[in-house]
């Protein structure tokens, strides 16, 4: 028996752990779409447009996709949402990692040497197992709290592997056994259509699909271990170098930096810089338990302390860099932040 799970849990951590790949969310935001989801909705969520998703080096914090599945899971809440992603991806959509999981000596042999490289596409706690007892089962562990978007995100991964099985067997591979851990819904026509299959297991202990010992040794006819060399080799590249783009909080407290060093700290030039209305600014910080005020006040307490620390400007300079009326307005500030006088930050 052989058993592994993803490397990402023990590897460590790493800044894109937390992130998922700019193809992936193209996808489901194209999905998502297409199911109905209007583009207000979806210019709501942050990097998902098309100047954050044009390069492959580019990662999008995973709480923007785990949004885009929940609006997939409201448009679509039966049986169906996931199995629509994987219609609209073809092999290729995924780029180098739908070829890492195709191309080897049998299926089993690919899969196996593909998993260390899963955070390619999504997050490195969004587990991917696998087990190989003769047959070969491929399991997916989201962190995604709600059970209908659980639902929906592990359908989608259990049918992607079987289009994929298929694509790199070139025959219509039927699986031995699909389990979900949701509860079974009223209709499920849809999976057994998709799956080919009626052994599909509900209410199970973990969401996962096996391919019988005959599909998962079988030889692949397009294996090509050159260019299986050169997929790896690309994707040590790709998460070697590849860039986190800012959460939303980030990139509003960068704006925000940015304002108050220009001198023009006003909700207007946050908004503006950030692309969204003022009123739009302020709920988005009160959905993430804040407000312009504190993040205002935070932000210049902590360029108030390096300013300080660095001790090239007089309190009246900073306070002017600040925003502050005059020097006497920054001292009263620094004591409410810390209970000390401007001349205790310098010296700490």
């Amino acid at each position: 028996m052989v058993g592994s799970r993803s490397a990402g849990s023990d590897a460590l951590a790493s800044p894109i752990d937390n992130t998922a790949s700019t193809h992936l969310i193209r996808l489901v935001r194209d999905t998502a779409r297409r199911a109905g989801v209007g583009d207000d909705r979806l210019a709501a969520i942050h990097g998902i447009d098309d100047a954050a998703l044009a390069g492959e080096l580019n990662r999008i914090p995973l709480s923007s996709l785990v949004r885009l599945w929940e609006l997939l899971a409201e448009v679509r809440p039966e049986p169906g949402a996931g199995l629509a992603v994987v219609d609209a991806a073809p092999l290729g959509t995924l780029t180098t990692w739908d070829y890492l999981v195709t191309n080897g000596p049998t299926l089993a042999d690919t899969l196996r040497s593909a998993q260390p490289y899963h955070r390619l596409v999504t997050a490195a706690a969004e587990g991917f197992d696998l087990e190989h007892d003769g047959d070969l089962t491929v399991g997916f562990r989201t962190t995604a709290g709600d059970p209908a978007v659980a639902a929906v995100i592990n359908e989608y991964v259990l049918a992607y592997y079987l289009r994929r099985a298929r694509e790199a067997t070139g025959r219509h591979v039927i699986p031995a056994r699909v389990a979900f851990s949701r509860a079974a819904p009223s209709k499920h026509d849809a999976l057994l259509d998709a799956f080919g299959t009626d052994r599909i297991e509900f209410d199970a202990p973990a969401d996962a699909i096996t391919f019988t010992a005959a599909d998962a040794t079988a030889t692949l006819p397009r294996a090509d271990p050159m260019l299986a060399e050169l997929l790896r080799s690309h994707a040590d590249m790709v998460l070697a170098t590849a860039r986190t783009i800012p959460g939303p909080m980030e990139a509003f407290r960068g704006a925000l930096a940015a304002a108050i060093a220009t001198g023009d700290a006003s909700l207007a030039t946050v908004a503006r810089r950030l692309a969204v209305s003022p009123r739009t600014l302020q709920r988005q910080l009160a959905e993430h338990g804040t407000s312009w005020r504190a993040e205002y006040d935070q932000v210049r307490y902590e360029q108030a302390k390096t300013l300080l620390a660095e001790g090239h400007l007089t309190t009246a300079a900073i306070a002017d860099r600040l925003g502050f009326t005059d020097d006497r307005a920054l001292r009263k500030a620094v004591h409410r932040w810390t209970g000390a006088s401007p001349t205790n930050l310098r010296t700490s």
